[in-house]
């Protein structure tokens, strides 16, 4: 019995370990516009059942020995963030459920809620990283002013003239599932067959976001949920290592007897 609580509690130093691990990304990722915190999902493992409930009089709750636990999965939590107004033109912010589709470097698409974007040479919004904003919008270089509407209509002044000429539309993706959405870093999430295909639609629509112009979703963690998820992480660590130095002292009392 001692072997087997001592490879329990080994289980449950592990589980704590990556549940720290969690924790220390999302506070790494305090400032990264549009990151989603994300929390660990345990299970518990196999039973050693003794003894099965049989009955109210003979064993009404039975006998069995848990083996520990162990996680299966970690979720990101796709709730909004705080709005932070910078006032630049291309910081673009969702107000609402959606996200930007970003073209990846082998063509494939990516979504993202971090909406800082820049001009390229060629005069096309991308990402921090380079990467293009799908549908493409091209901002021509004579540009005075840019106006970026709540339904993601792109308008521009040019000189010699007073009136606004639509050069873009954004459209937001949004999926059933967003939990399902798999992480590549960058900011950036890809489709699964846990998140469903994507729905694509202009922003305002129904179900979907609306655009704010001039500023960024922060990152949706807490500090102070955070920390306090630390220290119990913390307590059940060194709890379960305790256990496992318990043990080990039954045991060597046990074989020098």
């Amino acid at each position: 019995m001692g072997g087997s609580a001592m490879f329990t509690a080994v289980t449950g130093t592990t589980a704590q370990q990556v549940r720290i691990d969690v924790i220390a990304n999302n506070l790494a990722n305090l400032g990264t516009n549009g990151f989603k915190r994300m929390r660990p999902q345990f299970e518990d493992l196999l039973y050693e059942t003794v003894r099965s409930p049989v009955g109210e009089n003979d064993s009404p709750t039975g006998l069995q020995f848990g083996r520990g636990t162990r996680v299966v999965g970690t979720e990101h939590i796709h709730t909004a963030g705080a709005l932070r107004q910078t006032d630049q033109p291309l910081d673009i912010a969702v107000e609402g459920d959606g996200f930007f589709e970003i073209t990846r470097l082998n063509g494939d698409p990516a979504y993202t809620r971090n909406g800082s974007f820049k001009i390229n040479t060629n005069g096309n919004l991308v990402t921090s990283g380079g990467l293009l904003l799908n549908p493409p919008i091209t901002i021509p270089s004579t540009s005075l002013t840019i106006t970026i509407s709540q339904d993601g209509l792109v308008n521009v002044v040019q000189p010699g003239s007073s009136t606004p000429t639509q050069v873009g539309q954004f459209q937001l993706a949004r999926f059933a599932n967003s939990a399902g959405l798999e992480a590549i870093g960058h900011n950036l999430f890809t489709e699964t067959e846990s998140s469903g295909a994507p729905s694509t639609g202009v922003p305002g629509q129904t179900a979907f976001g609306t655009i704010s112009q001039g500023a960024l979703e922060e990152s949706n963690v807490n500090v102070a949920e955070e920390l306090v998820e630390l220290i119990l992480a913390q307590r059940a660590f060194e709890a379960n290592t305790r256990v496992i130095s318990s043990v080990d002292d039954i045991m060597r009392f046990i074989t020098q007897r």
